[in-house]
């Protein structure tokens, strides 16, 4: 399993964001967990990132335990946080050339020229990010977060704000990136999983509610749409 979830709780406070949550995630599926705002979503994919520490429980990246090998699972995890944190007052190859660097990779040239490639950033690689368009910002997301080759992409709401063009755009390319590797994203709105996910997961308050493919969705009644309504509802 490239992520394994075994039975995770987070609080702050007295407040329980994640409750009792276990999962686990193959390689190479994309996995969407879909749920209302301030379900958990964000909350679970920090602690797989080594962001966050649970309050218990155990989450294994690659066989690796986030806690006893911190620096080794953030090797093999490329993350992409909802609020995308590039620096807007770097050129594009600056950037990567910085987050490379962080990395330790030796082949910082054609590795940058590479990404820059492959997310489809040659047209603006010689701008400052600051002068992108969202769409274009979120591909530099993407670029550092793939940069450095790891196993696991976490994207935390990596659609959010695009308009129509741009969200055909980015959704190719995860859709691409998911084919080697694992890829658990994040959204509340149900048509971004049914475009982008292999699998789905619901969350609501802390809890998983329920797990399947999209065509198991498909066969309930009312489906996918009739599954998170009434989590909306509840929420």
């Amino acid at each position: 399993m490239s992520v394994s979830i075994q039975s995770v709780s987070r609080f702050f406070g007295v407040q329980a964001a994640l409750k009792e949550v276990s999962l686990d995630v193959p390689d190479s599926q994309v996995l969407g967990l879909l749920g209302p705002n301030g379900a958990g979503k964000s909350t679970l994919m920090r602690l797989v990132t080594g962001y966050l520490p649970p309050s218990s429980g155990t989450v294994l990246v690659c066989g690796l335990n986030v806690e006893e090998e911190p620096i080794e699972t953030k090797r093999r995890v490329g993350y992409l946080p909802e609020h995308n944190p590039v620096h807007l007052d770097m050129y594009v190859r600056e950037y990567l050339d910085y987050v490379a660097r962080l990395h330790g990779l030796s082949d910082r040239s054609d590795r940058v020229h590479e990404i820059i490639a492959k997310v489809g950033l040659d047209p603006e690689a010689h701008k400052l990010i600051g002068q992108l368009s969202k769409g274009y910002r979120q591909r530099v997301g993407l670029a550092q977060a793939l940069i450095h080759e790891p196993d696991v992409l976490i994207l935390d709401e990596p659609t959010s704000g695009l308009d129509p063009i741009q969200l055909v755009g980015i959704r190719e390319l995860i859709r691409e990136v998911g084919k080697k590797r694992t890829v658990i994203l994040s959204t509340h709105i149900m048509q971004e999983v049914e475009a982008m996910c292999e699998r789905v997961v619901l969350i609501n308050q802390g809890e998983l509610v329920a797990d399947g493919d999209l065509a198991s969705f498909s066969n309930q009644t009312g489906g996918l749409e009739a599954a998170f309504h009434s989590l909306s509802t509840s929420a």
